[in-house]
């Protein structure tokens, strides 16, 4: 006779490795401080810290060449002190201005109040549910990472409307509803810095990219698109990489769905197909942005599109380039109230401004953490604390030769790991900018490129960590279907597509830059020429 062991009664159940490994994110996660909280500490760090740095010489050898604008006659970066009556007038009088200056405050704004006018008409969820549901019962999956993707120009309609609809769709298929909301998630979340179009984070990215190389190069700027070619690329391959990850591990490993597991009773779930009127809408919504992309290639195209520069063309200081969020506001501003006006959503310019003004109304958060997060920038440029870090840590990786494309998959699982317990794209990234970008750029790459890298160790690990905003309302709509269903079995379910999300989108990263040799968005360089 066999026996089997079990747990006796109120003893400790065993836990994994992977299990309490999980735990010990979620633990440091939670004693991680209010992003905004973090940056007023690290602005006042930086005042502490420069005085400290300052009275004990902290400097490095500026590699600048000689007549470079803010090199030092001695040719050394020395800290400047903060904690002094010089550091304290200068803290003072510029609060208002680091703040109001800073670069992706205004843009993100202005961004934001075209695609609201879209989000509020209905027209982006229309928009979604009819791709999703056009969709054959063979192409559904991979729609619904593409449709998860896409929805990341509307900031949080993915989480909220499109991951509890891909759950529905599954389930009325037939398939498990937790395989269609994980595809989902996946492409929300996981698929985050990939997109065909230029959204809202786009600016509030480059915006603190720009700040960072501005400690080298005073006069460089990134603009909103400058990740674009390598995002459109990515967008198709994390589709298909989603849609693989679905259909042959997480829903094999789920099985059949049975409809006792759901915490509630879900009766005959459905979604309603989009109405004459909606798709009438959706279709004078089209032809709109058809209108517009038109007027634009012709402001663009021709060798003399008022759009473009006389000497330049497109590449550097364009109208165009320069103003990319004027066009990303017209693009979603114009079909969405369009959209409005024929489903009976928006008749009048008060729908309009009430549309503006409620988005508006959402970022007082952001708001108040871009206000810390200046101080701290200006801070930390002001010290010339990120300077000298950036040269000794170039010279570092110079010392130990990983100055080859290389070192980026460090760098990308840096990224990631360190999102685990810091789930904010742009709160990370003011932090690892002003030290990486600097140090980067001296090694020899572009801005750009390094951007681009950081967003892809930003954007896998997001599926997997509790400190992810929206992680806590996946759980809640995956405990639905699933009654008994915690987090580990949530992060489990997510984890493939973590682990095939790094390696490919790494592979194509490199493909794309250093053996195609391929801009990673209009005017993007690859390297950087640094000279000393």
């Amino acid at each position: 006779m066999t026996t089997t062991s079990r747990t006796p009664p109120g003893a400790p159940e065993k836990r994994g490795w992977f299990t309490r490994f999980l735990d010990t994110v979620e633990f440091l996660g939670n004693l991680l401080p209010h992003p905004v909280t973090l940056f007023a500490c690290f602005a006042i760090a930086v005042v502490i810290g420069s005085g400290i740095a300052a009275y004990f010489d902290f400097s490095a050898i500026d590699p600048r060449p000689e007549g470079t604008a803010g090199r030092a006659a001695d040719g050394m970066i020395k800290v400047v002190s903060l904690m002094n009556v010089d550091g304290l007038q200068r803290i003072v009088s510029n609060l208002v201005t680091n703040f109001t200056n800073f670069p992706p405050l205004g843009v993100v704004l202005v961004a934001l109040l075209g695609v609201s006018i879209a989000e509020h008409s209905g027209l982006i969820s229309a928009a979604m549910r009819g791709l999703v549901m056009n969709a054959s019962k063979r192409m559904v999956t991979v729609t619904i990472v593409f449709a998860g993707i896409i929805s990341n120009t509307a900031s949080e309609l993915g989480y909220v409307v499109l991951i509890p609809m891909a759950a529905v769709i599954f389930h009325s298929l037939g398939r498990h509803p937790l395989a269609g909301l994980a595809a989902a998630f996946a492409g929300v979340s996981g698929g985050y810095s990939a997109n065909l179009f230029i959204g809202t984070v786009d600016p509030l990215l480059a915006g603190f990219t720009t700040s960072a190389a501005n400690l080298i190069d005073p006069n460089y700027v990134v603009g909103p698109e400058a990740n674009w070619f390598f995002m459109i690329a990515s967008t198709f391959v994390i589709a298909a990489l989603g849609a693989f990850v679905t259909e042959k591990i997480v829903e094999p490993k789920l099985g059949k769905y049975n409809v006792s597991e759901a915490a509630v009773d879900l009766g005959e779930q459905k979604l309603e197909q989009l109405t004459a009127i909606e798709r009438k809408g959706l279709k004078l919504a089209g032809l709109a942005f058809l209108a517009i992309g038109l007027l634009l290639a012709l402001s663009v195209v021709p060798a003399d599109g008022v759009l473009r520069h006389p000497d330049t063309g497109l590449v550097a200081d364009s109208p165009f380039l320069k103003g990319i969020v004027v066009f990303i506001f017209v693009s979603f501003a114009i079909p969405g109230f369009i959209y409005g006006k024929v489903v009976g959503t928006m008749q009048t310019d008060r729908d309009v401004i009430n549309a503006m003004a409620k988005s508006i109304s959402s970022m007082g958060l952001y708001i108040v953490l871009v206000f810390f997060a200046a101080q701290f920038v200006a801070f930390f440029g002001w010290s010339n604390l990120g300077a000298i870090l950036a040269v000794k840590g170039a010279t570092l990786l110079q010392d130990i030769g990983l100055t080859g494309p290389m070192l980026f998959v460090f760098f990308i699982g840096m990224c990631a790991i360190v999102n685990l317990s810091l789930g904010s794209a742009s709160a990370q990234w003011a932090i690892f900018a002003p030290i990486f970008v600097p140090m980067l750029m001296i090694v020899g790459y572009s801005p750009e490129v390094i951007q681009a890298a950081y967003r892809i160790g930003d954007s896998v690990t997001n599926l997997i960590t509790p400190m992810m905003s929206y992680f806590g309302l996946i759980l809640a709509v995956a405990a639905r279907y699933k009654k008994d269903l915690g987090i580990g079995t949530l992060i489990a379910t997510m984890l493939p597509y973590t682990m095939i999300f790094f390696i490919g989108w790494v592979v194509l990263f490199y493909l794309w830059v250093f053996v195609l040799g391929l801009p990673v968005g209009p005017g993007s360089p690859t390297y950087y020429e640094f000279t000393q």
